[in-house]
């Protein structure tokens, strides 16, 4: 009886992108970019983070931001509206980017002079995960109107972020949100991740988040404007 060979066809797309993501990671590198996915469920505060983030940053850096989203031009134009350079990335339907996707954004937005290039991913917890996009730092961002159980829904999000940002604070008192239980959790898949609570609508927390941010920056070897 001949014996079938079986492909494994998931692995070899994921073993396909990431050989990608560490070329365009090592160009980047060459380049001077530094490069941040963002990814969160959608009405997290992807975008509103963002424009906080950008009000604190971009008189320290030169920047550019990729929306990805399967239709509309909505948080691109607020993004550009922020006085930074910025691109709508159409999905046609798929769920989440990859490194060649990457790739093609920054062509389109470019990358000239720019030091930081934040990518705002598909507002999705499960497919973004699995798809390593080039970055050099993976941002996850986990809202108190959410639960604090969503790590335990959702572990390969939380496993493979550097960064959790727990947003909404402000809002906490409305939900039946455990902040310590939340940490607790991230820390359960992630020891190494750093957690961040913030209100991008306040402001508490976000100062603290970008100093980090900057210091990742100054590590990769990206000087301040």
């Amino acid at each position: 009886m001949n014996r079938v060979e079986i492909l494994d066809v998931k692995k070899t797309i994921l073993e396909d992108n990431n050989a990608d993501a560490d070329l365009l990671r090592e160009q980047l590198k060459e380049d001077g970019i530094f490069y941040v996915n963002v990814m969160s469920s959608p009405g997290a505060g992807k975008t509103t983070t963002l424009l906080a983030t950008i009000k604190r940053l971009k008189d320290r850096y030169s920047i550019g931001v990729m929306e990805a989203d399967i239709d509309s031009d909505v948080d691109a134009l607020a993004i550009a509206d922020a006085g930074v350079k910025a691109i709508q990335l159409h999905t046609g339907g798929m769920c989440h980017l990859d490194a060649e996707m990457s790739r093609q954004g920054m062509f389109a937005l470019g990358t000239e002079n720019l030091e930081l290039v934040i990518l705002e991913n598909v507002g999705n917890l499960v497919c973004p995960a699995e798809f390593d996009t080039g970055a050099v730092i993976n941002v996850a961002i986990l809202s108190a109107p959410e639960g604090h159980d969503k790590p335990l829904k959702y572990p390969l999000m939380f496993e493979l972020c550097d960064t959790v940002l727990i947003n909404k604070i402000d809002a906490m008192p409305a939900f039946d949100f455990d902040m310590e239980e939340a940490k607790r959790v991230i820390l359960q898949r992630n020891p190494k991740a750093m957690i961040f609570p913030v209100s991008a609508k306040t402001g508490e927390g976000i100062d603290a988040w970008c100093e980090w941010l900057s210091q990742q920056i100054a590590a990769f070897g990206v000087k301040e404007a």
